[in-house]
């Protein structure tokens, strides 16, 4: 499970409804460095210490990233009570 292409990471803010500064705050990271990160439409270019950053911020959000053949992103399962 991890981010891969700008596109995943775009959509992951979208689906919790953050904006950049949401998401560079979370991850404790620039503004400036979401932006890099999501600009143009292919691989994310990141150093693998602001990746991890990043992809803890959208887990601990309550995504799941997917790369299982192509890349996305969903809502965690709500924990059944029973």
């Amino acid at each position: 499970m991890s981010l891969t292409i700008s596109r995943q990471m775009k959509a992951a803010r979208a689906l919790i409804g953050w904006e950049q500064k949401d998401l560079a705050e979370a991850a404790g990271v620039a503004i400036n460095t979401i932006r890099r990160m999501e600009a143009g439409d292919g691989s994310i270019k990141a150093n693998a210490e602001t990746l991890r950053k990043v992809e803890r911020a959208f887990i601990d959000a309550g995504l799941e990233l997917l790369n299982h053949g192509a890349p996305g992103v969903r809502l965690r399962a709500a924990p059944t009570t029973e």
